[in-house]
């Protein structure tokens, strides 16, 4: 439907890399029901540089760790009024941040939020997804895994 380049499929869960941001591992919920993809940040907090809009985060890869959280601070994209599963609607920053999902790259537009209670501290949505990705359901890590050692850190069901 509409589509010039070749699909690449995807399980409905994986393990993505954002290397713009240095974080190399992150597993990430493929979520077709959510329009934007979501980034689980802390400290969110905007300032000003040279009169535009940019957000300062920090991205914290692991599930049950802060280990290996990276500071960001990106341009401000866009701002979506995100309305959660319960029903609560929150105005969110939007950032655009390259991802690597089953060995491609595409930049992707997230909003950051608090995700410390989502077993996923990413999720990637339909406007990324529409970029030549149809998602299997059923499988999971077609993109692979990262090795074992990273894998433990995470501390989740890796």
């Amino acid at each position: 439907m509409g589509q010039d380049h070749s699909s690449t499929l995807t399980g409905w869960r994986e393990w993505v890399s954002l290397p713009e941001i240095n974080v190399p591992w992150i597993k990430a919920k493929i979520d077709t029901g959510a329009q934007t993809s979501a980034l689980h940040a802390t400290g969110i907090s905007e300032f000003e540089r040279d009169g535009a809009p940019w957000v300062r985060f920090t991205a914290h890869p692991w599930q049950l760790s802060d280990e290996d959280a990276a500071e960001v601070e990106l341009p401000v994209h866009d701002r979506r009024t995100v309305r959660s599963s319960s029903g609560h609607a929150q105005e969110r920053p939007v950032v655009l941040i390259d991802v690597q999902l089953v060995g491609r790259t595409i930049r992707a537009e997230f909003t950051l939020t608090d995700r410390e209670e989502m077993l996923f501290r990413v999720l990637i949505g339909r406007e990324a997804l529409r970029q030549g990705y149809i998602v299997d359901s059923d499988a999971s890590f077609l993109g692979g895994k990262p090795p074992r050692p990273v894998r433990r850190r995470n501390r989740g069901r890796a």
